[in-house]
């Protein structure tokens, strides 16, 4: 499906929200890390500028929350928020650690730069042309980050984690 200069921009702009949501959510895990924690903010951002990927820094929440918190609501609301977290992940993924194909018919694709080490075989450069139900879906992700954003900050307030 050509997607032309109009088409273009307009996915453009979604993977500018998309990074623009993903910082500002992830950002988000700095207070649950000082709240886990029991350190001062300023040492929980240490440590989350010390962790490389957002998978090591989820994980971390987890464990934390796993270690501090009683198998009450609490524990079980965090940890559908981190799974909720990392489901997305998949989607920034896509669109940030991917090549760019432009076709002459005016098409799009992303192609993964990850290798899919399977039993006997591996597979690399998946290939996902940009179709308006691709599009579509991203606007849903969109969606569902912010959404995710909103929630991670209700629970910040609710449980006394540090915001400030």
């Amino acid at each position: 499906m050509p997607v032309g200069e109009a088409g273009l921009d307009a996915i453009l702009l979604r993977v500018g929200r998309l990074n623009y949501a993903w910082s500002n959510t992830e950002s988000l895990l700095v207070h649950l890390i000082a709240g886990l924690s029991g350190m001062a903010k300023d040492a929980a951002v240490v440590v989350f500028l010390s962790l490389s990927s957002t998978r090591a820094r989820i994980e971390l929440v987890e464990r934390l929350a796993k270690l501090r918190l009683s198998s009450g609501h609490e524990r079980h609301e965090l940890l559908d928020l981190m799974a909720r977290f990392g489901r997305l992940s998949a989607v920034r993924n896509r669109y940030n650690h991917s090549l760019w194909s432009f076709q002459d018919d005016g098409s799009i694709a992303t192609i993964l730069m990850r290798i899919a080490d399977r039993r006997d075989r591996i597979r690399m450069g998946q290939r996902q042309p940009l179709t308006a139900e691709e599009m579509a879906r991203l606007d849903q992700d969109l969606d569902d980050l912010s959404e995710l954003n909103r929630a991670i900050w209700r629970f910040l307030q609710d449980n006394g984690y540090p915001i400030a």
